[in-house]
Parts: C-alpha cells; structure tokens; sequence
C-alpha cells in the first residue's frame, strides 16, 4: 500500500512526487497511462517562464518556480546525474496597439505591485531596443528586464522523475478508470487492466485528461485538450537580443538557437482533442507569416523548417490551474488546467501540493482551490499566450 497515488506522470505529476517523496518521506506511486509520454503537454511545452500575468497567484506561483530552476541542478541532483536545464532569460515583449494600451497598463500596475521587474517602453524606446521590430501601429510595449525567460521542459520533467525515484517513488504504467472507497474518503484507484492498487492519498494531475477522472468522483473539472501548433523556422535574419514577443495579433515568436520558434492562435473553432499529427500548415501561410513578415520586415524571407503541436489542458471556466483538496473528499487532491503555464509554475505547485497532501499549509495555491468552482469564484487570467 501506497502513501499516495497520483495518476498522471507528466510535469505536474512527477514535481508533486518528487517533492513528496523528498520532503516529506511518502512512498508515492505514480500511475500513467502513457510511459512513452509521446501526447504529454510536458514533453511537447515551448517551456517558457514568465512573471507577467494579470492574477498575483501565476506571478508567485513563476517567481518561486523561477527560482527552483535556477538551483534545480542542486535541488534535483542525484547519486548520477545533475540536470542542466539550459535556462535563459531574454525576457517577454508585450507589444499593444491603442486599443491594447489601458489594458496593458492595467496588467502593469498588477505587475507592479507584485514587484515584477517589468517596463513599459514607448514606441521610439521600442524602436531604439529592438531596432529589427516595426513599431508604426504600436501604442506600448511590456518588456520583462529580468526573471522570464524559456528553458528544457522535457529536461526538467525528467529531471523530477530521476530524483522522485532515487527518493523510493515508482512509477507504474496503468490506465486509472475509477476509484474505491467510503463515503468521503477513498481507499483505492482501479485500473482498466483489473488492478486495483490501495493508497492514504490520491491525486489527479493528469492535466488535459483529468476531467475523466474528476467526473469518475462526482466532481466537474472544466479542463479540455485544446491543440496548440509550434513552427519552426529558418531565416538568415539576425535579431539581436530578442525576447519571446506578443504580437498585439496574439501570435508569438522567439529566438530557439538559430531558428525561430512561433506560433498563435488556431484558427476559427478549437475543437477539444483535435489530433496533434493535424498540423494546421495554412495557419502559418494565411496569417501568422503575414503578422510576422510585418512585424519584423527582416523575416519576410524564411522557410518552416518542422512544426510540431501539443495541448494545452486549458480550464475552459477562467484559464486557471485547479490546484488543491477536490471538493467533498477527505483525501483527493488535484492540479490540472493550467491552460498554457503549467510547465513553467510546475515546480511550484508540485512543491504547494505535496505540502497540502502531507497535512502543511500551502498558501501559494490557496487561490487556485478547485472549491472557487462550486463558489461560483471565477478568477479570469487576462494573459494567456
């Protein structure tokens, strides 16, 4: 028997059990359903860190995180290995049209008070920063001067498997399709193979899954599968000292080495579970080369190299984690719904939800209590890439 069972191994479950297993002594299981991790958010994340949202809770939740993958090489050594996470910080560029401008210095002022070391430019500061970039139809721009950046996720996903198991947790491939128990407090998770495995505790991090296993107790989880397609681009362009910028038309872009890595919005209807091998290639060629070849005229001339998709396990009542004690249960927990940010605030909530599951305050995710959802409490993130 289990201390604890999390169903899910991706990013969010491997943190929870890692931190579990070495902070408070559990003897953690880890059920996931796919060992090869080939769909996993974690292993297909842009794996981006930034500080600038609109909700304090996702700046804590950044901050704390920024700060564990600075030391992660220590924090997550082994008798073997010393994970190295190739975290860089060249920052995120908000850019906002007029009709963007109150809104961006709304988010500011948020920022602001929480300490973030983030500047509003105009357009000639824009202009004389990032001499590459077209600012004529700018209002403001939002650069983070310092603690945002990109780095490994798959490295670091790997990273808290290692050391969870070095610590005596397991990580089991199986397929949870219900759970067992009494009342408000369950004694064990089945298995579509007839498994039944018993445990103290247990939670869902399942991430875009994990509605499933919510509704197998009773419970609404709002999350979905929503596909999110990553070109890859070459270009001969140089673009000295550029950040992960936020065209004011959603779409995005960043520097990966010598290429460029972009991406936005899908186009029309986000269908739920749309197959990941289903590259939406007109996506790139109807609008998002348009946005860019006019935002920076250097990348007129550029060629996709690869794309790739992943999903977003998005929280379709606020684009929010759901991260705490699942409502009606004495020892069910979950952290799923993160809806774009939660390889970069992972370890983070692992370390709030492995405290909370040992029986210790967890205030950095107090705010992100899936009971807000029965509350009627929505807590809306304005920033979500």
């Amino acid at each position: 028997m289990s201390d604890v069972i999390l169903v899910g191994g991706g990013v969010m479950g491997a943190a929870t059990a890692c931190f579990l297993a070495r902070d408070h002594g559990a003897r953690v299981t880890v059920v996931e359903r796919d060992p090869s991790y080939a769909q996993a958010s974690s292993s297909l994340s842009l794996s981006s860190i930034r500080q600038q949202f609109s909700q304090p809770v996702n700046i804590a939740l950044s901050r704390w995180s920024l700060g564990f993958l600075r030391r992660a090489a220590d924090e997550l050594a082994t008798a073997d290995d010393r994970p190295a996470l190739g975290l860089v910080e060249p920052g995120y560029l908000y850019l906002a049209t007029a009709a963007g401008e109150a809104t961006l210095r709304a988010v500011h002022a948020v920022q602001q008070a929480e300490g973030v070391d983030v500047a509003l430019l105009s357009p000639p500061a824009l202009a004389a920063r990032f001499p590459w970039l077209a600012v004529g139809d700018l209002a403001l721009g939002s650069l983070g001067l310092s603690g945002e950046g990109w780095f490994d996720g798959p490295a670091l996903h790997r990273a808290f498997r290692r050391k969870a198991q070095a610590c005596g947790a397991q990580f089991v491939a199986g397929e949870v399709v219900g759970f067992e128990g009494q009342g408000a407090r369950l004694s064990a998770v089945r298995c579509a193979d007839g498994r039944v495995l018993a445990a103290e505790a247990f939670g869902i991090t399942a991430g875009a899954w994990s509605a499933p296993l919510g509704e197998a107790l009773g419970f609404t989880l709002p999350v979905t599968a929503r596909k999110r397609d990553v070109f890859v681009l070459e270009t001969p362009a140089a673009l000295p000292d550029c950040p992960l910028v936020i065209d004011p038309s959603g779409f995005w872009f960043r520097p990966e080495g010598g290429l460029i890595l972009a991406g936005g919005p899908p186009r029309g209807d986000d269908p739920p579970g749309a197959p990941l091998h289903d590259i939406d290639h007109g996506l790139f060629e109807d609008l998002l080369w348009p946005v860019l070849a006019a935002r920076v005229p250097a990348l007129e001339a550029l060629r996709v190299r690869s794309a790739w998709a992943g999903y977003y396990e998005m929280n379709e009542v606020d684009h929010n984690g759901l991260a705490g004690a699942l409502p009606g249960y004495a020892n069910a927990f979950t952290a799923c719904g993160f809806s774009g940010h939660g390889m970069q605030q992972s370890p983070a909530v692992g370390w709030s939800l492995a405290r909370l599951m040992a029986g210790q305050p967890a205030p950095l995710i107090e705010a992100l209590s899936p009971q807000r959802l029965l509350d009627g409490r929505r807590l809306v993130e304005a920033n979500v890439i």
